[in-house]
């Protein structure tokens, strides 16, 4: 009797597991946006919150909410520039694995975006122009097939329009709402049909599609894909599903065009930099309203919030960070990152399965490589077998879990053209090292005692930059990362040890 009883709980418990209630997903992610692009401060110093002066520009009340009611990290960590981080989202592998290492073309797949040369090197022609391999486990596909409603909503930027990974929907998205291969919106106002012809002759290249009953309308892009996303939740409400939300806002990214909604409330700005507040606000705006939409129908206790960016501020220097978007330091690569219930509620059972501290803060490095392998387990979906991922599950993190710790890792590899040009960084604990390929010179800082990067000590401590560069050659080595190519011989070239 005994054995019968425990086959018949062995054969029951995958049927318990299918019908089990679980939590709804809103991932919000927001283009090109800094730790400084917000009225919550996430610099803290001495265990203290430390207000810098665009904290008091900018208007994010929303994110002030949340930040309240969840968990706030100030030290997350994206790619410095869109594609690679992108990719990484959909994929938990690092971008010198997947092999998208810089932005792809809108259009056209045959466009090397990245490509530089110097008097001794060049960078890789064999980088993953292309985009996303749509062969690797997806996100929203394993999602989707543990019964999830895959909802997708701004931009996509997964490779260009000329491949499948152009179109969101082969990616295992249930719904694509204006996304397309292009990493920037034609114009943010409907009364342009969101392109950029009004300004440019026939310039249809970064066209939004898919929202032309807004066209010709007074209407700003951020609110246009909000309206469309509430409406695809409400419809995964009525089918009975848990869906996963990935809401990908164009802002704050250029061009910088002023949302009139916000305008009285900068009277002191004009031009960019006018734009590029109102940019902040509605994007604010958008996450209050998803969360009000959440709270009307009555699933706002059940859908968990993670609050995200693709890189750092490209508007201004990602201050008191060093640099901006593109850079090699830690203002192109620090990003804002929240997690909260929409509705926090501790009698709640998935809330009490998984309880997110109310108004607290955490230091754990975590990257966007991490985001993957997090969701799943947040989700309960199992990872398929050929599943290679680079990041670690880092949901003890969001529950506030002491005792987690992560390796404190994280590496770029940008052997391309952009602000920052031919560079590969790698931090371990405090130590960041930083390779430029040009110049064959290395720079090493404690973010521990100088988060800013402002002396260079590779020549005070040799021995431990020469540590952590070859942690960083182990670690690009082992992801097969594409090298700079000599002029002379057309090899992989690799960082110099023997300049330390």
């Amino acid at each position: 009797m005994i054995k019968y009883f425990a086959l018949l709980c062995v054969c029951c418990l995958p049927a318990l597991c299918e019908t089990q209630k679980r939590p709804n997903i809103l991932f919000f992610l927001v283009d090109d946006m800094g730790v400084g692009d917000t009225s919550v401060p996430f610099l803290y110093e001495n265990g203290k919150p430390k207000r810098i002066p665009t904290n008091d520009l900018y208007r994010t009340p929303n994110m002030e909410k949340l930040a309240k009611d969840g968990r706030l990290f100030t030290q997350a960590y994206s790619y410095s520039v869109c594609s690679p981080t992108r990719i990484s989202l959909m994929t938990g592998q690092a971008a010198p694995r997947h092999g998208v290492t810089t932005w792809t073309h809108p259009k056209k797949s045959s466009v090397d975006t990245g490509r530089v040369q110097t008097k001794t090197i060049k960078s890789p022609g064999d980088w993953t122009i292309r985009g996303l391999d749509l062969s690797l486990p997806l996100l929203p596909r394993i999602l989707k097939k543990a019964g999830y409603e895959t909802l997708f909503a701004g931009k996509a930027h997964f490779g260009p329009d000329d491949t499948p990974s152009g179109n969101p929907l082969n990616l295992g998205f249930d719904v694509n709402i204006a996304g397309y291969g292009g990493g920037g919106p034609g114009a943010y106002h409907g009364k342009h049909d969101f392109s950029a012809a009004w300004r440019s002759k026939n310039n249809h290249t970064w066209d939004v599609p898919g929202l032309e009953e807004y066209h010709g309308k007074d209407v700003f892009l951020t609110e246009a894909i909000t309206l469309e996303m509430k409406e695809a939740i409400t419809d995964a409400i009525h089918k009975k599903k848990p869906f996963f939300s990935y809401m990908s806002h164009y802002a704050v990214h250029a061009p910088y065009e002023v949302d009139d909604r916000f305008k009285k409330n900068y009277p002191k700005l004009k031009g960019h930099a006018l734009a590029f507040a109102t940019l902040v606000e509605g994007m604010d705006k958008s996450l209050g309203d998803l969360v009000r939409h959440l709270e009307k129908s009555g699933v706002a206790e059940e859908t968990l919030i993670i609050f995200f960016s693709d890189n750092g501020s490209t508007f201004h220097t990602n201050a008191p960070y060093r640099d901006k978007k593109g850079a090699r330091y830690e203002g192109g690569l620090r990003v804002p990152l929240i997690a909260s219930w929409a509705k926090p509620n501790s009698k709640n059972p998935l809330q009490r399965e998984f309880p997110i501290p109310s108004h607290s803060v955490d230091h754990t490095v975590v990257t966007c490589v991490d985001m993957v392998p997090t969701i799943l387990g947040i989700a309960g979906a199992k990872s398929p077998k050929d599943a290679l991922f680079d990041g670690v599950d880092v949901s003890p993190a969001f529950r506030g879990n002491s005792t987690f710790k992560t390796n404190s890792t994280f590496t770029t590899h940008f052997p391309h053209k952009h602000r920052n040009t031919l560079f590969s960084t790698h931090r371990e604990g405090v130590w960041k090292i930083i390779y430029n390929y040009g110049s064959e010179s290395w720079e090493l800082y404690d973010l521990g005692s100088d988060p800013f990067e402002k002396k260079n000590l590779i020549s005070e401590k040799p021995e431990i930059g020469r540590k952590i560069a070859g942690k960083l050659i182990q670690v690009l080595d082992e992801q097969n990362a594409d090298y700079p190519l000599g002029l002379k011989t057309n090899k992989p070239v690799k960082p110099d040890l023997s300049k330390i």
